[in-house]
């Protein structure tokens, strides 16, 4: 059975560098970024990636069926159990049909949600202080926080309910998130 780990958090909490460095740390570990699949994507050029890239630009949402399909594929092509996505879900409805089709597939199961806290102040410094690409700018910046925070405790109180949601501070230094992070999955695996 895959067994699934959500991490989410504000742009600029850490969460992508977080998992990738737990993900190379062990062999029975698989990290997904949907922000990096998404670039992937539009490097490409692909027609997908054009419809991404005039999303993303603008820090707004990715269409549900182009998430969901990105996500759905990953889980099922991983080549390793324990898979931990980054990055999502973004809104309720990702929420949902991430939901959906973990109910449907006895396969893979959900096992926790990790929220790597830290303040706007934090995340702000961190994305501008990047520049990653076009998405890394004040007023991109605003717009992404807003789209995190709108759907935030609707998300929050979906997991807390059924009980898997788990909170961490990512104001520390990356070893000591990646350390905390690493072993609560341990805990759970």
């Amino acid at each position: 059975m895959k067994k699934i780990f959500l991490i989410i958090g504000a742009p600029g909490s850490g969460k992508t560098t977080d998992a990738e460095l737990i993900a190379k740390k062990h062999k029975n570990i698989i990290h997904y970024s949907t922000g990096d699949m998404f670039r992937a994507e539009v490097a490409s050029k692909s027609e997908r990636g054009k419809i991404i890239d005039s999303f993303v630009s603008k820090g707004n949402l990715v269409p549900i069926e182009i998430v969901i399909e990105t996500i759905t594929e990953a889980i099922k092509k991983a080549p390793k159990d324990i898979i931990l996505i980054d990055g999502y879900p973004r809104s309720k409805e990702q929420m949902l049909e991430l939901d959906k089709y973990l109910k449907n597939d006895d396969s893979v199961k959900l096992v926790n949600v990790i929220e790597v806290k830290v303040s706007d102040e934090t995340a702000r410094l961190r994305v501008l202080g990047r520049a990653r690409g076009a998405d890394d700018n004040e007023k991109v910046f605003l717009n992404r926080m807003e789209v995190y925070k709108n759907p935030l405790n609707d998300i929050q109180d979906f997991y807390k309910n059924h009980n898997i949601l788990h909170d961490i501070s990512g104001e520390q230094s990356i070893e000591a998130v990646v350390g905390v992070l690493d072993n609560f999955i341990h805990t759970k695996i």
